[in-house]
């Protein structure tokens, strides 16, 4: 399971005109699932993104979790992030969970980070949407459970 983490002061994110979820300050995390993720996947990485030290505490340091400022997150599945370019110019896909799959998986990431008193905002998996964000510092990290890092 990957996720690409982006510190906000607000995102949002539209499906067919209307605004599906938004958020002020927070993390607007990007969602992508493998074919042999797992609970302990999601596990993972919802424990490393709830406390991940990346807000400004009083001197401007990054010294301070989404749990420490009471923030929110706006989770937006992203199969894009399993993409392949090794060969030629059109990505693969072939990494990428398939809905029978990954929407469980993507609806216990969400349920799992909100059993973690975050208040949690969602677009809809497989839809068509419009994201929009102000990416705070900017700040983006990127998160891969099989790799731990």
């Amino acid at each position: 399971m990957r996720v690409l983490i982006q510190r906000v002061s607000e995102a949002s994110v539209t499906i067919n005109g209307t605004v599906s979820g938004s958020i002020d300050k927070g993390l607007l995390l990007l969602v992508g699932i493998e074919h042999e993720d797992t609970q302990e996947d999601i596990d993972w990485l919802v424990k490393k993104v709830r406390q991940l030290r990346i807000f400004s505490d009083s001197e401007g340091k990054m010294n301070l979790s989404l749990q420490d400022i009471d923030g929110s997150a706006l989770v937006i599945s992203q199969f894009t992030l399993h993409a392949s370019t090794k060969k030629g110019n059109r990505p693969s896909y072939i990494r990428a969970a398939r809905p029978e799959v990954a929407i469980p998986l993507y609806e216990a990431f969400i349920q799992t980070l909100a059993a973690q008193n975050i208040t949690v905002e969602t677009g809809e998996f497989g839809a068509d949407m419009k994201v929009h964000l102000v990416n705070d510092g900017p700040v983006t990290i990127w998160m891969d459970s099989r790799d731990k890092q």
